[in-house]
């Protein structure tokens, strides 16, 4: 089903109560004894518990806007997940020409369920994260994109991210921020600790993005992990001075973000730019080692993707329970 007919449904449905609910006008026969001569006007005057019922009508409408829009901006998440379902695919519908530049159709569906998700536990700031991942993760991914095509080492589809980059990169992410969401502690780890987390695995994937695309384009020698052999650019687990060092800078940009808008605090920084750096390079571990190898088939990019941002959040976590009081 298109978005634009999940959006005219849920436009019409509450019309449609609205108008159901609103007092139906039934035809009266006018006594012509008792009947008033007018003063001109064309009709009678509106009765006042008519206009008593049409002020109480609109009332209800502002109060029940008030309340949706609080809820919807309510900074602690915990939004309906219809509400923030149906916001979503508002947003994806009116700025589709744009994601699709940056989405596959199919991608832009998994990232608006993602999206839902993500409004329902933690709110906008949990939604914006994310949305600042994909921005500086598709901004990078352009950097020299022809040259690195030409080499055959560019991202597949233009770099437009389909359901499986979705998944790959947010899947952590999405748990975490649903365990947050279930009170002040859940598995015996606070709210905290799981918000930690999740700022730290989007983190961990743009860092894990810079290092590859910066390291694919500005990389002058680049050498297996697990080896130190000198290998080609795009190599799986090939590392670089330069990717390394815009591997923290993609881990930064992301940590400082969760911070600017309340998600962390500034003493979680250096742990999510920590975790996110240490992750990614158990990435380039497990792509020179497990990655494309014969009866390993299964274990994809998108499959290190997983697990690389799940290294980055477990060690967030971890490091923020110990040395953090949250």
């Amino acid at each position: 089903m298109k978005l634009s007919t999940l959006l005219i449904a849920y436009v019409a449905l509450p019309a449609t109560a609205f108008v159901s609910s609103r007092p139906r006008l039934h035809k009266t026969t006018l006594n012509p004894q008792r009947r008033r001569p007018h003063d001109g006007n064309a009709f009678d005057p509106i009765p006042a518990s008519s206009l008593s019922k049409r002020r109480l009508s609109t009332s209800s409408i502002v109060e029940t806007a008030s309340f949706i829009g609080n809820s919807l901006l309510n900074s602690t998440g915990h939004v309906p997940f219809s509400q923030a379902l149906t916001l979503n695919v508002f947003l994806f519908t009116t700025l589709r020409s744009k994601l699709l530049k940056v989405l596959t159709p199919q991608g832009m569906l998994h990232a608006c369920a993602l999206g839902s998700g993500l409004w329902a536990t933690l709110g906008w700031k949990g939604w914006t994260l994310c949305v600042a991942y994909l921005f500086f993760g598709s901004a990078v991914t352009k950097v020299k994109f022809a040259e690195k095509e030409q080499r055959g080492i560019a991202e597949g589809r233009g770099g437009r991210r389909g359901p499986e980059n979705v998944w790959g990169s947010a899947a952590t992410g999405l748990m975490c921020a649903i365990c947050a969401a279930q009170g002040d502690s859940f598995l015996g780890i606070s709210s905290d600790l799981f918000i930690l987390g999740f700022v730290a695995s989007l983190a961990t994937k743009l860092s894990d993005t810079f290092a590859s695309e910066i390291g694919k384009a500005y990389g002058k020698t680049t050498f297996l992990i697990t080896t130190l052999e000198r290998v080609e650019p795009g190599t799986e687990g090939a590392i670089s001075a330069e990717g390394t060092a815009a591997s923290v800078v993609g881990g930064l940009l992301v940590s400082l973000y969760g911070w600017s808008i309340g998600l962390i605090n500034i003493e979680a920084i250096p742990i999510s730019v920590f975790a996110a750096f240490a992750a990614t390079n158990v990435e380039s571990v497990l792509g020179a080692t497990l990655q494309g190898k014969k009866n390993l088939e299964w274990i994809t990019n998108e499959v290190v993707n997983f697990i690389n941002t799940l290294v980055g959040g477990v060690i967030a976590i971890a490091i923020g329970g110990t040395f953090l009081s949250i």
